[in-house]
């Protein structure tokens, strides 16, 4: 087995697996949420990773430049020095030290030419202009080579102008597929709302992009429309609004006073994987400025924040997709006896797929070893497997003791992106408790959902896996994943990982 097969055999197992169709509650949208959800929309770029994508940029930019003149030009006539190698990197550092000091890294910037160009000149030249005075204190001036050092100042501003103007171009691209629009929902639809919605739109160079006010009330205080922007539908539909299309803020623009209201809707919409906040623009009552976070000149109460976003997100990204290729690589041999071993044990396809939640309670395909016989497969999980079940195989009992059957959702890793080797676990669509569906057994369960599901979690290595038959089993699966999301970091992914193998070979109890 190679990896280069990885991706012909998740199709062979996709067609090969009866599938029955799926029935799946989905709330009915109005028209105009409709509208909204039907439109083409593109992931979103984070602002802190553009700039700080940049600031990296800069400084590996200008000390290749200052480099390259050093090797070319100095070493030839005088020799290696060290002086010069920490002379460049001091004198780029600074230059990141300045630009930062000018606010050029902010997104509003990137998208501007003439402002930009004359910060980017005259920030160089005060860098240029500090290492000339620092170097004649010191008496190293003579030392310095004039020809290289104005050499540096042209070249690097030249480089530095280049940059500007074709990132300039990128982010403009970007503005322009939406990718660097915040997409917020409203919530009122009254004068507040209104009021809201035009401070919003009177931000310059804002990337608040409003895609509707919802609002449950029916009377004459709910409007059709806020300053142009429709009403989509009641609180309740916020939920599926924003598993059907890019939601990034959820905004209320009740008084704080509404208190009873708010936190009713709060218990409804902190499942999601939204920055949820409260405005504060029509309060009478002040606070002092750090108590807000501001949107231009709103202030906003933050109320719930996405987890794992911006940096902590390509970190993840990278932890999956680099860790998670050499185990990969390392589980080959082990995945090649497996199937062979299912292969021989009973007729069938060897490996197994299953509609689950992913991230944000999108429907999955997640592959397995198949354990059971074929005829008997659930693709839909209706039938939770028991202790000395029937349906599986000799093959499938010590696969799923050990959890070996598991292994293919590193192709869900690594080539498809849609699994994590870390999170909480993908539970089946129709996953249910006594006749329950999972959401009905607990209490803020679509939670667990608001990071990408993963492979192993912080639910399984402390014995929360296997057979769901209790309340109580289901109910600390959902508090220790809501720990491992409230708490991550990548430490804990790692320590998770490493502690995955023992907790299979002490805590297996409930797996059958």
């Amino acid at each position: 087995m190679e990896p280069l097969n990885a991706r012909s055999m998740l199709d062979a197992a996709a067609s090969a697996t009866a599938a029955r169709p799926e029935i799946e509650r989905r709330r009915r949208l109005s028209p105009a949420a409709l509208a909204v959800t039907n439109q083409k929309v593109r992931g979103a770029y984070s602002p802190i990773v553009i700039a700080g994508g940049v600031r990296l940029g800069d400084f590996v930019l200008l000390s290749l430049v200052g480099i390259s003149l050093y090797l070319a030009y100095v070493m030839p006539l005088a020799g290696f020095r060290w002086e010069y190698i920490a002379a460049i990197l001091g004198m780029t550092a600074a230059t990141v030290v300045c630009f930062q000091a000018a606010d050029l890294y902010q997104v509003q910037v990137f998208r501007g030419q003439l402002r930009q160009m004359t910060r980017v000149i005259s920030s160089w030249t005060f860098v240029f202009l500090l290492f000339i005075g620092v170097s004649f204190l010191v008496k190293l001036g003579g030392e310095v080579s004039r020809v290289w050092l104005s050499s540096f100042f042209f070249a690097g501003l030249a480089v530095l102008i280049i940059e500007r103007l074709a990132l300039r171009l990128m982010v403009r691209a970007w503005a322009r597929d939406g990718r660097l629009d915040r997409r917020t929902v409203i919530v009122g639809s009254d004068q507040c709302g209104e009021q809201l919605v035009e401070a919003l739109r009177a931000e310059p160079d804002s990337d608040i992009h409003v895609l509707g006010v919802f609002d449950d009330r029916n009377d004459s205080r709910a409007m059709d429309t806020c300053s142009g922007s429709p009403k989509l539908g009641k609180v309740d539909d916020i939920v599926e609004f924003a598993r059907r299309t890019r939601v990034d803020l959820v905004l209320f623009a009740l008084p704080i006073s509404a208190e009873t209201r708010i936190l009713e809707m709060l218990k409804k919409l902190w499942v999601l994987p939204v920055d949820i906040r409260l405005s504060a623009h029509t309060n009478k009552l002040r606070f002092r400025p750090r108590s807000y976070s501001y949107l231009g000149k709103v202030p906003t109460f933050d109320m719930f924040e996405a987890p794992i976003t911006d940096w902590d997100l390509v970190m993840k990204w990278l932890f999956d997709r680099v860790v998670g290729g050499l185990i990969l690589l390392a589980a080959l041999p082990v995945m090649a006896l497996v199937a062979l071993a299912v292969r021989l044990d009973s007729p069938g396809p060897v490996l197994f797929r299953q509609k689950r939640f992913g991230f944000n309670n999108e429907r999955i395909d997640v592959y397995k070893f198949r354990s059971l016989y074929h005829h008997q497969a659930d693709p839909n999980a209706s039938k939770v497997v028991t202790k000395n079940d029937p349906r599986v195989t000799r093959v499938g009992r010590f696969i799923r003791k050990t959890s070996l059957d598991e292994l293919p959702q590193l192709f869900n890793v690594v080539l498809k992106g849609n699994l994590s080797l870390v999170g909480p676990r993908p539970h089946a669509v129709q996953g249910k408790l006594q006749n329950r569906l999972f959401d009905e057994a607990v209490d803020g369960y679509f939670a667990r959902h608001r990071v990408k599901p993963g492979i192993t979690g912080w639910a399984q290595i402390n014995g929360w896996r296997g057979e769901v038959d209790t309340d109580e089993k289901i109910q600390k699966r959902v508090e220790f994943d809501l720990y491992y999301i409230e708490n991550w970091s990548v430490l804990l992914d790692l320590y998770i990982l490493l502690k995955t193998p023992f907790s299979l070979l002490t805590k297996n109890e409930n797996a059958y």
